[in-house]
């Protein structure tokens, strides 16, 4: 067929989709020689879903997929720094690339690139010459470079969001029309390209200029008439900087080519030579399918994985089309009978709630979903209302065609408290703590989310969403589109039950297909033992914790609002006088013109809205100057003490219990650490007299004492075991105090003149190398000059010289690996690694910590797996877990035997995995608050 009105091409990013396809699938080798196969198994499984997704009235003509060939193309003739800062292709992907082309020619699609120029460039050349002929053009691909062509028949498809980019689009995403957004990106510049650009103008600033000039070339003849001062300086000043980025960013679409429209007509693959692909690679499942598709028998192939199909590929449950309308509506009893009978058959079920609450201690139960099968899924309503769903003040009459939430649980209970049938869920412990104070112990558990932060710590967010896009191909359905947002937000009940079934039911046939898909990749990237000893076993015992609370006080935290509003104003009084006026001291804009204009104090600097920074470390800088920003610093400390915890912790007792209920988060923190929210009870200061008292506020029941038992520097412990450092061994091993005895080596002060301002010094330097910091940071947290910090810094590492060979080491070994681990074998990625600029000191500090604050976060874990056996007969409840330490709330008579039981299972919580050299030890303490126990 000769291209021309009427035909459709479809032009393939096929970078886009070997990149996809390589981070979205664990690693995977051939079975007969372990030659790496995972990207090309995922590139394949794409290209066979776009065969059969376009294979209707609407199917393209023409298609091609577009790669890169080489990494010197004209743009680095013109800028030789044009991606210079891109990252070296993984080794592992390398290989690859060459079966990607192979692959494509198996499935008869036509495969073209090109020296010397980019694949962007193919694509414009193409896309301008189907136009030209009167044809249609989709370009599948999401990148931003490519928008600069629609139009004119030519539109973008982002398959990762199954989204469709015409001019509306690119307006809404660049400010500007196609025409356009060269010159937008000439302003802008590209970091990822390294495209310099204007420094100082991004996207936003960019689109305002062009509109208000026209185009880039008026823009840049027209500068001087620009009012802000920089702006125009920049635009004078760096005009060739930004002419050379315009041509660097704008597409050629005369890319010499040795190939016409017609020759990327669509042809049927030739089945013997696509099978002898697929059998080559061995690709077992994906063979078998096509073969089925073709009515061929299928070649006899190994297993190319544990779970006998490659991951993602067509067939496997992670890949079958979502298709809401055909979720089912749970409406009688024996339906539900019926999907109960099914999960006992099966052994597993996925399990996600609806409620009207993201406060578990608080939330409501409006419908329950289950997924059996990938596709199959059902959404039980309980307690939907009627009404329409924007009606904020609807009637509380229950809707039509719901089962009773009694009878409901009822059915359920014994299927999910069945020891053999596994219940599986996306962020299990909110839906284990709605059942259980339902009267329903979900167990056993598997979590989905876990499961990718065992693996992918690090490398990306671990909510559904994020994994369903990323690891499904699946964009899941917004809860905002149901609830809406702001004052006109209604909770789940509100919602038509058929809306709610979609949704409901989609959530757990994502969390089934992530399942199936994560099992086996746990043993794959060898984090199994992390996921079943660290993960898994520590929900149940923190949804406990999150339910039992602890008391609080509510006139204690009154009196201290008061206390501290009094004092606040104090300081305001003070720092009117040294400022010798007036002035709202909460006001940034205020304070800065106080401090560098009128004080005329040194170091002020403006940022984009003309105001000063008056960041804390600012005023840190400053106090050892003058008072003023001193008691600044103060008042803002007493601000946030009320604001953030004697205000609002009172808004967060719960009324039926009179008690705080915060929520941990497994996934808070790359390390391992927990995070604490709703309150956040694991940032409440403790160096200064008004933070420790704000823990007089968190008090025992009635006939109850509280008991804290606390790891005494486990991180320094850590640390000294990881990097052999013999005294500091040593130092512990004789029960020293190793901030003495540090001072002592470091400064040559005998252990009985030790002061408490030396020792301090060496305690700030014993845990600030720990998290690797400057003579900079040093100097700002002891007060003293920069190169005295630096000088004991440098004498530090003489001193114990394998601490800086345990860094070394660990730098090393991250940017070989992308990873770093715990002595545990908890993975924690280190994707910025390579970075270069301020990006990269922060990236190897990261690492360098993340090993030993790991290892520290496994041990406590480790120790409250543990604990609730430990306890099981003692009358005592662990509460609270924050960092090194752990509260509980016992009966009076029995804190000795407590604190014995519990200092037991933690000093040793690192057996038998670990046989540490240095012992851990624990403090304790015990008081009717939490500030007596600590």
């Amino acid at each position: 067929m000769d291209f021309g009105k009427g035909c459709h091409l479809h032009l393939i990013d096929g970078s886009a989709f070997i990149f996809r396809a390589y981070h979205a699938l664990p690693p995977l080798t051939r079975k007969s020689d372990g030659l790496p196969i995972g990207a090309v198994a995922g590139f394949c499984n794409m290209l066979q879903r776009y065969i059969d997704g376009n294979n209707g009235s609407d199917a393209p003509t023409h298609v091609a997929v577009i790669f890169d060939k080489g990494s010197h193309t004209f743009r680095n003739d013109l800028y030789d720094l044009y991606k210079a800062n891109r990252e070296a292709m993984p080794e592992d992907l390398r290989p690859q690339m060459p079966l990607t082309r192979r692959a494509t020619e198996a499935f008869n699609i036509a495969c073209k690139e090109l020296e010397g120029f980019e694949a962007d460039d193919i694509i414009a050349t193409l896309s301008c010459q189907a136009r030209d002929a009167g044809g249609q053009v989709t370009i599948i691909s999401s990148d931003k470079d490519l928008m600069q062509l629609v139009g004119g028949g030519v539109e973008m498809f982002d398959a990762m969001k199954n989204k469709r980019i015409d001019r509306d689009g690119v307006i809404e995403k660049f400010g500007v029309p196609p025409e356009r957004v060269v010159d937008v990106q000439a302003l802008a510049g590209d970091s990822v390209d390294n495209v310099p650009g204007a420094p100082g103008i991004g996207i936003k600033t960019a689109a305002l200029l062009i509109n208000e000039y026209g185009d880039l070339e008026t823009l840049l003849d027209r500068a001087g008439e620009i009012k802000q001062p920089k702006r125009r300086e920049t635009l004078i000043e760096k005009r060739a900087q930004i002419e050379l980025s315009r041509k660097l960013v704008e597409l050629d679409c005369n890319t010499p080519l040795d190939f016409t429209l017609d020759d990327l007509e669509v042809r049927e693959p030739d089945p013997e030579t696509l099978l002898t692909f697929l059998t080559e690679m061995e690709f077992r499942t994906l063979t078998k399918r096509i073969s089925d598709a073709l009515g061929v028998a299928a070649p006899a192939i190994p297993d190319t994985d544990p779970a006998g199909a490659e991951p993602g590929a067509p067939d496997t449950p992670s890949a079958l089309p979502f298709a809401p309308d055909t979720y089912a509506r749970i409406a009688d009893m024996p339906a539900l009978e019926g999907w109960i009978a099914q999960a006992y058959e099966r052994g597993y079920v996925a399990v996600d709630t609806e409620t009207t609450s993201l406060d578990e201690m608080r939330a409501e139960l409006v419908g329950i979903s289950l997924c059996i099968e990938a596709g199959q899924a059902c959404y039980i309503p309980l307690t939907h209302k009627q009404g329409a769903a924007d009606d904020l003040f609807g009637s509380d009459t229950l809707a039509k065609g719901q089962l009773n939430s009694d009878a409901v649980l009822a059915a359920l209970k014994p299927l999910l408290e069945d020891p053999s049938v596994l219940k599986i869920g996306q962020n299990m412990k909110y839906d284990a703590k709605i059942f259980a104070r339902r009267g329903v112990r979900v167990a056993p558990i598997d979590d989905t989310m876990l499961m990718s932060y065992a693996m992918n710590a690090g490398l990306h967010g671990h909510g559904m969403d994020t994994l369903s896009e990323r690891y499904l191909n699946h964009t899941p359905i917004p809860i905002k589109s149901l609830l809406g947002s702001g004052k006109s937000m209604i909770t789940f009940d509100r919602v038509p039950i058929d809306d709610a079934v979609k949704y409901a039911a989609e959530d757990a046939d994502i969390t089934l297909r992530l399942w199936q898909l994560f099992k086996p990749q746990l043993h794959q990237t060898r984090v199994t033992t992390v996921y079943e000893t660290l993960e898994r076993p520590l929900v149940p015992v923190l949804a406990q914790m999150e339910m039992a609370g602890i008391k609080v006080d509510r006139d204690t935290l009154s009196r201290m609002s008061n206390a501290f509003a009094q004092k606040m104003a104090g300081l305001e009084a003070e720092i009117h006088e040294l400022a010798g006026e007036t002035f709202n001291v909460g006001s940034p804009k205020q304070l800065g013109e106080i401090l560098f204009d009128k004080m005329a104090l040194e170091g002020g600097k403006k940022g984009k809205t003309g105001a000063y920074a008056t960041g804390a470390d600012v005023l840190e800088d400053l106090a050892t100057e003058h008072d003023l920003p001193a008691r600044v610093l103060d008042w803002r400390q007493l601000s946030k003490l009320k604001s953030t915890y004697t205000d609002a912790l009172q808004d967060h007792i719960n009324p039926e219990t009179g008690r705080v209920h915060t929520s941990y988060l497994q996934t808070g923190a790359n390390t391992g650490r927990l995070a604490s929210s709703d309150p956040n009870l694991q940032n409440i200061p403790v160096r200064s007299e008004e933070g420790r008292r704000i823990r007089e506020a968190f008090i025992a029941g009635e006939g109850k004492t509280l008991i804290s038992l606390d790891y005494s520097q486990i991180e320094l412990r850590i640390l000294a075991e990881m990097a052999d450092i013999d005294a500091l061994k040593e130092a512990f091993k004789q029960g020293q105090d190793i901030h003495a005895m540090t001072a002592s080596e470091m400064f040559g002060v005998p252990m009985e003149d030790m002061t408490p301002d030396i020792r301090r010094r060496a305690k700030a330097i014993n845990f600030g190398v720990i998290y690797g910091i400057s003579g900079f940071g040093l100097a700002r947290n002891l007060r003293i000059p920069r190169a005295e910090a630096q000088g004991f810094i440098d004498r530090y590492f003489e001193r114990f010289p394998g601490i800086r060979s345990y860094m070394d080491a660990t730098k090393a070994f991250a940017k070989e690996h992308g990873y770093v681990q715990t002595m545990f074998g908890r993975k924690i990625h280190t994707p910025e690694i390579a970075a270069k600029g301020p990006r990269a000191g922060f990236a190897q500090r990261a690492a360098i910590n993340a090993p030993i604050q790991g290892t520290a976060a496994d041990v406590i874990r480790r120790a409250m797996v543990r604990m609730p056996a430990a306890i099981a007969d003692l009358p005592a409840t662990m509460l609270l877990q924050v960092h090194d330490e752990l509260l509980f709330e016992v009966d009076e008579n029995a804190t000795d035997q407590v604190i014995a039981v519990a200092r037991e299972i933690m000093e040793g919580a690192a057996a038998p995995v670990l046989h540490l050299s240095v012992p851990l030890t624990v403090d304790a303490g015990q008081g009717h608050n939490w500030a007596e126990a600590h």
